[in-house]
């Protein structure tokens, strides 16, 4: 399957000048502080967006749309994905009043520098450690999903996709900083929205009854669910599991992960980033109603126009409809939209996990400071590390199942325990050893959770991983923490 020259050209123009733009917006920056926190004078609603551009990526794009569609495993055919952002709205508005405070108390460049003067070197330098796997492998799923799209318009392989999807990333990246980051995200929001909205107004005219009919025949199939109040640790999706799994979700990706925090240090003051942090829930939640709505609507419209070939995975469907059945001039807009979203996401990754190595890793092992010229030039090489390294991830494409599922699975188990180091180090006096002790208990529970209750055939839904894996680390580091003093 290839796209016309019209397509085509559109996509070159559009990734041509995202790049061009992000080099040109990040000019004159001299200094780590300029290249890693923007100088820290970035307003709010740009920050707002570029966040939920950020966590919205290829995976809400591409993914979301098959869980509404059904009919594999991980899906559900329905709308109760929507329980998890319930969680989320919850997750953020306690993590912009117990968290975000710390990032202010002097001048920050990780989140991890927090475990660092409340902890210790060794727990900030490990928490650090496992926000870096935990980016790479996620972000790298990211940029997988995303030249899945590419070698189904170009008839590429896809190693090749995943390589000039991470390389077009990278320059702008490379040379523009976090400024540049968050005001391409602020253009590729606006373009990753318009393009969804053409294809899902071209569904609706595609399907008979159009809106009211696809809104008649969901109802009667009860396709609408929302709400699912049992209690089954094994599925994602009831209630309980995006209530509480997804509250402990946000507060850890929202809370402590360098990605978003990243954003914080980058505002004005602690105000400003309170604001970005806590309109992003409603606005999430309502684009994934919109992504699923737009599932619900391909799999109504491939009822009646099967694919010449069945789908093997719910993450090929929308791709499949982009390519085949969108009009010449529009497919380019559409798959221009694919990667905004998979480049606000990849970008913000690089710049974030580039902060953080030059900040808790190289930093304190050569004894320089953040203002010393060697840590710009570091951060900026340390860019094309993270580049190179997700794109060994994309390459492999690991997993199986909706690739959402597996980011946030992902993001889920790691984050849990960094959460647990935060909540630890929240006290007056914290225990650096007690922490370290929550932290060895913290990594024991992943590896059960990854390894031994798959092995035992215990199934645990990926939202319940993180408060697991939290649970553990903040309550053994408590006990220890308790039993010292007595």
């Amino acid at each position: 399957m290839t796209i016309g020259p019209i397509d085509l050209a559109i996509l070159i123009a559009y990734l041509v000048g995202t790049v061009a733009f992000g080099v040109w917006i990040g000019r004159g920056q001299r200094s780590a502080r300029d290249y890693l926190l923007g100088g820290r004078d970035i307003p709010w609603w740009a920050l707002l967006i570029s966040i939920v551009a950020t966590e919205t990526s290829t995976a809400t794009f591409l993914s979301v749309p098959g869980i509404a569609f059904g009919g594999f495993p991980g899906t559900t055919g329905d709308f109760r994905f929507l329980q998890l952002p319930m969680g989320y709205l919850v997750g953020r508005t306690i993590a912009a009043y117990t968290l975000l405070p710390l990032y202010f108390r002097g001048e920050l460049f990780t989140a991890y520098d927090v475990l660092r003067k409340r902890s210790g070197p060794a727990v900030r330098t490990l928490a650090s450690g496992l926000f870096l796997i935990t980016r790479t492998l996620a972000d790298g799923l990211r940029l997988y999903l995303a030249a899945i799209v590419l070698a189904l318009m170009l008839d590429w392989s896809l190693p090749l996709c995943v390589l000039t999807a991470g390389a077009a990333t990278l320059v702008y990246t490379f040379f523009g900083g976090i400024r540049a980051v968050v005001w391409t995200d602020v253009i590729q929001f606006g373009v990753y929205m318009t393009g969804a909205a053409i294809a899902l107004w071209l569904l609706l005219d595609a399907i008979p009854g159009g809106f009211t009919g696809l809104l008649e025949q969901a109802s009667a199939a009860d396709r609408l669910r929302v709400f699912d109040f049992g209690f089954d640790l094994a599925s994602p999706y009831t209630f309980w599991a995006g209530l509480i799994g997804g509250a402990v979700l946000s507060i850890g990706s929202h809370g402590v992960d360098q990605l978003i925090v990243q954003r914080y240090l980058s505002a004005r003051n602690l105000r400003d980033a309170r604001r970005a942090l806590l309109w992003s829930g409603p606005i999430v939640a309502i684009q994934f109603a919109f992504f699923l709505f737009v599932g619900l609507a391909l799999s109504y419209f491939y009822a009646a126009h099967p694919p010449e070939q069945a789908f093997t995975k719910s993450d090929q469907v929308f791709p499949d409809y982009v390519v085949r059945y969108l009009p010449t001039g529009l497919v380019g807009i559409v798959l221009g939209a694919v990667f905004a979203a998979a480049m606000s996401t990849l970008s913000s990754s690089l710049s974030a996990s580039a902060s953080a190595l030059v900040n808790d890793f190289v930093l304190p092992a050569t004894r320089r400071q953040p203002n010393d010229p060697f840590a710009f030039r570091a951060a900026r090489w340390a860019t094309v590390l993270f580049a190179f390294l997700q794109v060994c991830v994309g390459i492999s494409g690991l997993g199986g199942g909706p690739v959402v599922n597996n980011v946030l699975a992902i993001a889920s188990i790691t984050t849990g325990v960094i959460l647990g180091l935060f909540l630890l180090a929240l006290p007056e006096r914290p225990d650096p050893r007690a922490s370290l002790f929550g932290l060895a208990c913290g990594l024991v529970s992943v590896v059960a959770v990854v390894l031994l209750l798959p092995y035992l055939d215990i199934a645990i839904g990926w939202p319940w991983r993180g408060v697991v894996t939290g649970g553990v680390t903040f309550v053994a580091g408590a006990l220890a923490r308790n039993l010292s003093r007595t």
